[in-house]
């Protein structure tokens, strides 16, 4: 009995020197660092074109607030992020620094290396532009795959075709009505060419998206008309009109101890 007693001492004893020398060297290991989560990314007006990736502007303070249920950006914790003036815009007179926009040249990345190789405008084969005689030009195989939608394009049911909106030579760039260059930042001044009923509503504040300070006098950020329709395909699919239509979110929830919502049928002021 005392030899199994005197083993099991030396057991507890050689155990215990265990435990303490593993915690020892877990507590001596680099704590390992938790896997970084993967970046919040939801659309401003049109999925697949107006990304914005979730940051945070100072400690609980993002940017932006996405939606778990549609992608879309709801809540913005400054709407002025990222912005820059919008610059003149003819029959407008807004001060300095109130309208600003997002910057899209940036994003369109495919521009400017069109620009600058295939569409330079220089060089025998482009001195003068050799153009097509007609709106139906030869498809260019390269060009079908890197813009799908030019295959089929929609835009002015068969009226207009890529140079009625893309500059002639500076291919990074669209045209105005006189034949000038528009930056991509500024495609209202190319879609007015022809809507020119929902540019004048745009700019009255009637048409599109505006973000900012609600007084009438404040900053605000437009929403140009590229951010919400795609150029290349604004009929969308069986209904053949109208652009692309956004999922819609969740109606809200009533307050707790309310059974409807009847309330928002009745207007104050009777018809």
């Amino acid at each position: 009995m005392r030899k199994i007693a005197i083993a099991s001492v030396i057991l507890a004893l050689c155990g215990g020197t265990f435990y303490v020398v593993s915690a020892a060297e877990k507590a001596a290991e680099p704590a390992k660092e938790a896997a970084p989560k993967a970046p919040i990314e939801c659309f401003e007006s049109r999925k697949g074109a107006s990304e914005i990736t979730q940051k945070e502007l100072k400690p609980g303070w993002p940017n932006v607030k996405c939606s778990p249920t549609t992608g879309a950006a709801l809540w913005y914790g400054d709407p002025f992020d990222g912005t820059v003036p919008m610059g003149k815009m003819p029959q407008l007179d807004i001060p300095e620094g109130k309208a600003v926009v997002k910057p899209r040249s940036e994003k369109l990345a495919l521009m400017p290396l069109c620009g600058v190789s295939c569409h330079n405008g220089v060089g025998p084969k482009f001195t003068p532009p050799t153009l097509p005689k007609d709106k139906k030009p030869a498809p260019v195989p390269t060009m079908a795959a890197m813009v799908p939608d030019l295959a089929n394009l929609q835009h002015g049911r068969g009226r207009i075709w890529c140079l009625d909106c893309h500059h002639t030579t500076q291919r990074n760039k669209l045209v105005d009505h006189y034949g000038d260059p528009v930056s991509f930042d500024q495609p209202q001044l190319l879609c007015g060419k022809c809507h020119g009923d929902k540019l004048r509503d745009w700019r009255d504040g009637i048409h599109g998206k505006r973000i900012g300070e609600f007084v009438s006098t404040g900053k605000k950020r437009w929403f140009t008309c590229t951010e919400c329709h795609n150029p290349h395909n604004v009929q969308d699919g069986a209904r053949n009109r109208g652009f692309v239509q956004l999922q819609p979110e969740p109606s809200p929830q009533l307050p707790r101890g309310m059974a409807n919502a009847d309330h928002e049928k009745l207007h104050p002021i009777p018809h």
